[in-house]
């Protein structure tokens, strides 16, 4: 059921004291506040929700403004909540009228809100994020027609892939699943199995790798006979049952099919979709998640898109794409964008690009200072990194991916926009009071 419209509260409580009369109106978070079109997101958000079966959502203020604070703080569903609880700042942007002192709701319903609204919605969020940033003066609105663009690897929640890991992850879920189904099992190796893979990885260490790959087969032969002693018993079980293992036994058939030199191997039993990418890095030469387009403003680096691209395509073939989106949200489109040499041999209709290093074209002062600050998108990719939640996803699945992309940009913004109503405003607001007030003295003066 669609939530309910939130009533505003008029009358004072006589033992609550109301949090915009004792919050510091100048204040970034209390000031950002009424720069987000809130009643927006509920018109948005409509659709996503059934007219009138189930009980009543949540706020949408509420859950969307604990996103924002989450990405912007790079903080966990269950830390955002309970960080919630302790600060009036946050409960006021969430739309509360008195302080709360007991949790807003269930840090799963962060997910089950995330799942429901899908990519679509949390655009809306970074969308909601470009126009209180014109609002706020913190980006303006000719900056749209100029930006960079670049590629990056959202790593996954995953460890480190080795085969031994895998065999003994494949064995595990398959004995899990088994028990659940009442299937019995000739052996299970919930003993042998885990003594192998501690034995590979000592062999590892000491530089015995005939050793280690011998204990790598033993632990790859008890796999497969826990996979056959399943696979010969699946037809005599019920549908359910049959559904329940169909999916297991295709991950553990592919990893026990697969060779070392392999493309489009399976990295993650829990995260299939899961990519090997090489960025050329120095101190990380293989990255296992998604590869993810970030698209922000060449003057600024306020971001106007991020998306998720799985397959691991050529970062040419992204930029289209790219420049769409930040053309859909930012209501602008870019004339010329300036990219690395990763985007080589790809032309865009009505988009000049501006590639690193290039000399033909670039004649006036303000093309080679423009083309200089192309570099400028590598710290904002790390601060996403370091400061937002783009360094290790934690969501599930592609749409995963897509949506902690999205919302990281979203948080990003937020950071900017923070950052600009913190140092700016006050100090300017004030400025700007003593310079009227001298006028007025000195008019007085004169006039006298």
């Amino acid at each position: 059921m669609k939530p309910k419209r939130p009533q505003e509260v008029v009358q004072n409580d006589l033992f609550k004291t109301r949090l915009d009369e004792f919050l510091n109106p100048k204040h970034e978070l209390y000031r950002l506040a009424s720069k987000i079109d809130w009643a927006r997101l509920d018109e948005e958000f409509g659709p996503f929700f059934e007219a009138e079966q189930g009980a009543p959502a949540l706020s949408t203020r509420l859950i969307a403004g604990l996103h924002y604070l989450k990405h912007a703080e790079g903080l966990s569903d269950e830390a955002v909540v309970k960080r919630w609880v302790e600060n009036g700042y946050w409960q006021y942007f969430c739309g509360e009228t008195f302080f709360q002192h007991e949790v807003p709701c269930h840090p799963t319903s962060l997910t089950k809100w995330r799942q429901r609204i899908g990519e679509a919605g949390c655009e809306w969020l970074l969308l909601l994020t470009i126009e209180a940033g014109v609002a706020t003066r913190t980006v303006k609105k000719r900056d749209f027609q100029s930006v960079t663009v670049d590629t990056t690897v959202q790593e996954k929640a995953v460890g480190f892939p080795t085969d031994g890991k895998l065999y003994e992850k494949c064995r595990r879920e398959l004995v899990k699943l088994a028990g659940q189904h009442g299937l019995p099992l000739r052996q299970n190796y919930n003993k042998k199995a885990p003594l192998l893979l501690v034995q590979s990885h000592r062999y590892h260490h000491a530089k015995q790798m005939k050793r280690k790959q011998k204990a790598l087969k033993q632990l790859k032969t008890l796999v497969g006979r826990v996979y056959r002693d399943i696979l010969r018993q699946l037809p005599q079980q019920e549908l359910a049952a049959q559904r329940g293992l169909q999916d297991a036994l295709a991950k553990t058939q592919r990893i026990l099919n697969q060779k070392h030199t392999d493309k489009n191997k399976l990295y993650s039993f829990h995260a299939p979709e899961v990519e090997c990418i090489s960025k050329g890095k120095a101190h990380k030469k293989y990255e296992f998640g998604v590869k993810v387009g970030i698209t922000v403003t060449n003057k600024s680096n306020f971001v106007l898109g991020a998306r998720s691209f799985p397959g691991n395509p050529y970062d040419g073939d992204t930029l289209y794409s790219c420049l769409e989106q930040a053309e859909i949200l930012s209501g602008t489109r870019a004339k010329e964008a300036f990219v690395d040499l990763g985007y080589r041999e790809r032309e865009i209709p009505g988009v000049t690009l501006y590639k690193s290093r290039q000399k033909r074209g670039v004649h006036t002062r303000r093309l080679k200072t423009a083309l200089k600050r192309r570099n400028a998108i590598e710290p904002v990719i790390g601060h996403m990194k370091n400061d937002g939640l783009l360094s290790r996803n934690y969501l599930k699945g592609q749409l995963g991916d897509a949506m902690n992309a999205v919302l990281c940009a979203a948080g990003h913004n937020m950071r900017l926009i923070l950052r600009r109503l913190r140092i700016f405003w006050p100090e300017i607001g004030e400025a700007i009071c003593r310079f009227l007030q001298n006028k007025t003295v000195q008019e007085s003066v004169y006039v006298s």
